[in-house]
């Protein structure tokens, strides 16, 4: 109901749109929709899975702009830039696994370590770039082709994102490993109880989404030619909306990809929308807040009355 629901209100919004903007159905401004949300869509993936676990993940933004300045930083000093990109993917891994630890060895609070690694990352990146950004004019053709090229009339980075998204969306339904990711987040003492290791779920989702950041700052890194320091701010607030939006609940234990998908288009039609319409920058954090706002409270209404 929740996903046929955005469906409608996503259609809503084209029909309006377009007669208010004559350039909002152009190609130009479809394209550039689905670009903005597709990279940030392999960061809603992952931060779904974890949702539906029971966790939370507030440096997903500090993360994916490290894994550009590690493999920019790299590449600058002689390192081949798909080897790069291997070891900053690997490195956003290891923060993920330094979270889980924390989180599942330690005992602390998901919201509590990923704030602390927000801070600490985004340090990382500022020390390591000297605040400026990375310019990475000289990347070869071949891997600035995952993030500029095309295949036919559909850009890569489209691809790349249906791959993860329709990849992830099966195993979430379909594999025994991802429906324990439903038993922890829904009663972990209960899944504990039946055999389930709770604590190497709640460790994987943690580790699978900052892995999962670490390839989106890749393709950024890819699409723009560089690598910006200061890129993400803000970025979990678009996540974790367009998660929500889409039925993840953020007590765990509910959710789906394709409605997290919907989620960050609905986000997108509606910063398109807002930026045609010539509406303030700072309305349209306004708005997105409200939005965020509004979602966390259908949800926690939908839950108290399913209790």
């Amino acid at each position: 109901m929740r996903e046929t629901g955005l469906i409608a209100i996503i259609l809503v919004l084209f029909i309006v749109m377009s007669f208010a903007s004559p350039y909002f159905l152009t190609w130009v401004n479809m394209r550039a929709m689905v670009m903005a949300f597709a990279v940030e869509g392999i960061v809603v993936v992952g931060m779904t899975i974890l949702l539906i676990s029971g966790g939370i993940d507030l440096s997903v933004g500090s993360v994916t702009a490290l894994a550009m300045v590690i493999a920019g930083w790299l590449f600058l000093n002689g390192v081949d830039p798909w080897v790069a990109s291997a070891i900053s993917i690997a490195a956003c891994t290891g923060i993920g696994a330094f979270m889980g630890f924390f989180v599942t060895r330690v005992g602390l609070h998901h919201f509590i370590v990923s704030l602390a690694i927000m801070v600490i990352a985004r340090g990382a990146c500022l020390l390591g770039t000297g605040g400026r950004p990375l310019g990475l004019f000289t990347l070869p053709p071949e891997f600035k082709f995952i993030g500029q090229g095309s295949i036919g009339p559909i850009p890569v980075v489209i691809i790349i994102f249906l791959a993860v998204v329709i990849g992830f969306d099966f195993m979430l339904r379909r594999t025994t490993l991802f429906r324990k990711v439903f038993y922890t987040g829904s009663n972990e003492k209960a899944a504990a109880y039946s055999g389930i290791r709770t604590k190497r779920v709640i460790f994987f989702t943690t580790t699978l989404c900052s892995a999962l950041c670490g390839v989106a700052g890749i393709i950024y890194m890819a699409r723009f030619g560089s690598a910006q320091p200061t890129f993400g701010i803000g970025m979990e607030l678009n996540v974790i909306a367009a998660a929500v939006i889409g039925g993840a609940s953020l007590k765990g234990g509910s959710g789906t990809i394709f409605g997290a998908i919907l989620g960050a288009v609905l986000l997108s039609v509606v910063s398109s929308s807002l930026a045609l319409l010539d509406v303030s920058v700072y309305w349209q954090d306004i708005i997105r807040g409200s939005i965020l706002l509004t979602a966390v409270s259908i949800d926690h209404y939908l839950v108290k009355k399913r209790a």
